[in-house]
């Protein structure tokens, strides 16, 4: 909200250079908190494909968790007013990355009710085996 009041104070001075810097803050903050939802929901999608290779199995549950957190990752990254995305593959995969450690730590503690530490765990699943699971899901219309 400050930066709103700044940018309304800048444009009354008619300080163009001063509001456009205001702007470019404002979109660079739009498009973090874009990320980190994204993110967020990148790491309860491979939290359940990294328990449904461990297991060799899966629930409803997990299919269904699966299923919504592609939809909102799709949603998110999706510009509205002009086409487009936020961030195209290349950039999604780097966001699964960084969700990858998160997500291989929460599922430690899940899959065979906390069996494995999450290095066993990686090694059993392969990290880039689900971060490409993960990409394909994300990236294949349904």
């Amino acid at each position: 909200m400050e930066e709103i009041l700044q940018l309304k104070e800048l444009l009354l001075k008619g300080d163009i250079q001063g509001s456009l810097a205001i702007v470019n803050e404002l979109e660079e903050m739009s498009r973090d908190d874009i990320i980190n939802n994204i993110r967020s929901y990148a790491v309860i999608l491979l939290i359940h494909i990294i328990k449904q290779q461990a297991e060799h199995r899966t629930t409803r549950s997990w299919d269904v968790s699966i299923r919504n957190s592609i939809l909102e990752i799709r949603a998110k990254n999706k510009r509205r007013k002009s086409g487009g995305v936020y961030l195209p593959p290349e950039e999604l995969l780097n966001t699964l990355k960084e969700a990858y450690p998160q997500a291989i730590n929460k599922a430690s503690l899940e899959v065979e009710e906390g069996r494995f530490e999450p290095e066993q765990l990686e090694q059993l699943v392969g990290r880039d085996e689900m971060l490409n699971q993960a990409m394909q899901l994300i990236l294949t219309e349904n």
